[in-house]
């Protein structure tokens, strides 16, 4: 696996290292963590929803046409 990083973010990654004072690799890791929690949130709140819109029907719909 072959990792870039623009410069943008190498400056910020090197100015952030010495203010925290944290090794590089730190800073990554734990951004990117942050960050796949977030998606991973996102994915289930779409999941939720996706699911809902499945099932959306109010009573009287769902049970509409069933003779019992």
């Amino acid at each position: 696996m072959q990792i870039t990083i623009d410069q943008y973010n190498m400056q910020n990654l090197q100015t952030f290292s010495e203010l925290l004072k944290k090794d590089p690799s730190t800073i990554i890791n734990e951004a990117l963590e942050e960050y796949f929690e977030k998606e991973q949130k996102k994915l289930l709140e779409k999941n939720l929803e996706d699911e809902n819109a499945m099932t959306n029907l109010d009573f009287n719909e769902f049970w509409d046409d069933v003779d019992i």
